[in-house]
């Protein structure tokens, strides 16, 4: 519960730092604030509660905290729609939940009917992570893809670890202190989401331990969605890669996540891609005709 608190004290105030009386709508008096960002009576203002509960809250005891309460704050404070969600997650945390209403265990792997969905999906390719960013399964030119991440023994392989500890992720990924701020930020929402698990944990400690330049993200207390966007990769075979992506949740299967990767047609990334596909192939084919003899 210690570490619960520090980490709802350390979100609020990070984000009451950033957040200027201008920004906020609110008067500017002259004469130097010793703050950095709001004052704390400045929020309890905003958020239409009494200095004396914000204080509370930002002490990081969020039992008993309302949804109306919640958002006013995510509002005061001006927070994202990911800002805003880490924050129930906490207040969520923070006091037992009814067997009943406590969200499904998350899915420990895949299922046969996963991995074809995967096999079916032929000119992308497709991979499916569990919130721990672990590789739990992909189709071959997934595979052939994320090979510079595939190159270690230990499986499941795992992106974060491949970000923050293997230096050929500098290479592979074209905008690197990007990917390093996404890792971060996802792998701070999940620990909101589900602050007791162990595996979990085990990684952040493991980074924590072996990385100066995770620690300084992980403090940093952002979080963030990772549905869709641009992932921009220098491939060892094919060069540069600049795709876009779309990340989707399985609603039977909680807490795994599919990713597929595209390229507009008649793009030097779609030519890649065909390339890399070619060459999968061939190496599929040639990992056969070994196996025969």
């Amino acid at each position: 519960m210690d570490e619960h608190r520090a980490q709802v004290r350390e979100f609020l105030t990070s984000r009451r730092a950033r957040l200027t009386p201008e920004q906020a709508g609110l008067p500017a008096f002259g004469g130097n604030r010793r703050v950095t960002g709001l004052r704390r009576e400045e929020v309890a203002l905003l958020a239409g509660v009494s200095i004396d509960y914000y204080v509370r809250m930002e002490r990081g005891n969020l039992a008993g905290a309302s949804d109306s309460v919640l958002d006013n704050l995510a509002r005061a404070l001006q927070l994202d729609d990911a800002e805003r969600t880490h924050l129930f997650d906490l207040a969520r945390a923070a006091a037992p939940t009814p067997a009943r209403q406590r969200r499904p265990k998350p899915t420990a792997g895949v299922t046969t009917s996963i991995q074809q969905l995967l096999d079916a999906i032929t000119d992308a390719p497709a991979w499916v992570r569990n919130a721990r960013h672990d590789m739990l399964a992909a189709n071959a030119l997934a595979n052939a893809l994320y090979a510079p991440m595939l190159t270690e023994d230990r499986r499941p392989a795992n992106a974060a670890r491949f970000v923050y500890l293997d230096p050929a992720s500098h290479e592979f990924f074209v905008n690197w202190e990007r990917a390093a701020d996404d890792i971060a930020a996802m792998l701070r929402s999940e620990a909101g989401r589900n602050p007791h698990d162990k595996q979990l944990i085990e990684l952040i400690g493991e980074l924590s331990t072996r990385s100066e330049v995770f620690r300084t993200r992980w403090a940093a207390h952002n979080v963030r969605f990772h549905r869709t966007g641009h992932k921009s990769l220098h491939h060892p075979a094919v060069g540069r890669l600049d795709l876009d992506f779309e990340a989707m949740e399985f609603p039977a299967h909680p807490g795994l996540t599919l990713l597929v990767y595209t390229a507009p047609a008649d793009t030097p990334a779609a030519d890649g891609l065909q390339l890399l596909a070619s060459l999968a192939a061939t190496a599929e084919r040639t990992d056969e005709s070994v196996d025969k003899q």
